[in-house]
């Protein structure tokens, strides 16, 4: 347990981050998820306006430093990708 002022409040720091930082992987996994559903269904528009909304939620998290940006890059690449492997499945071109 902490004994110096400066510990425990570095204690009480670390809590509220703790807490932030999971909320936020939190809401990306949610996205994410999202975005999984709609390209599992084929319901190319649907994933469309899920991977935007996750792509911003991702460049939000890794600006405050929850994220590494380059891990939040390398997500959206890899989830822009799937969209545009089932959009060449089904034939229709990107908007």
């Amino acid at each position: 347990m902490a004994h110096s002022l400066s510990a425990k409040k570095r204690v009480r720091q670390t809590i509220k981050r703790r807490a932030r930082n999971r909320f936020r992987k939190e809401q990306i996994k949610e996205q994410v998820k999202a975005f999984q559903t709609a390209v599992a269904a084929g319901d190319i528009k649907k994933a469309e306006e899920a991977l935007k909304q996750a792509t911003r939620k991702m460049d939000r998290v890794a600006t405050k430093g929850t994220l590494h940006k380059n891990t939040a890059s390398r997500k959206r690449s890899r989830m822009a990708r799937r969209l545009n492997a089932v959009r060449a499945a089904k034939g229709t071109k990107a908007a």
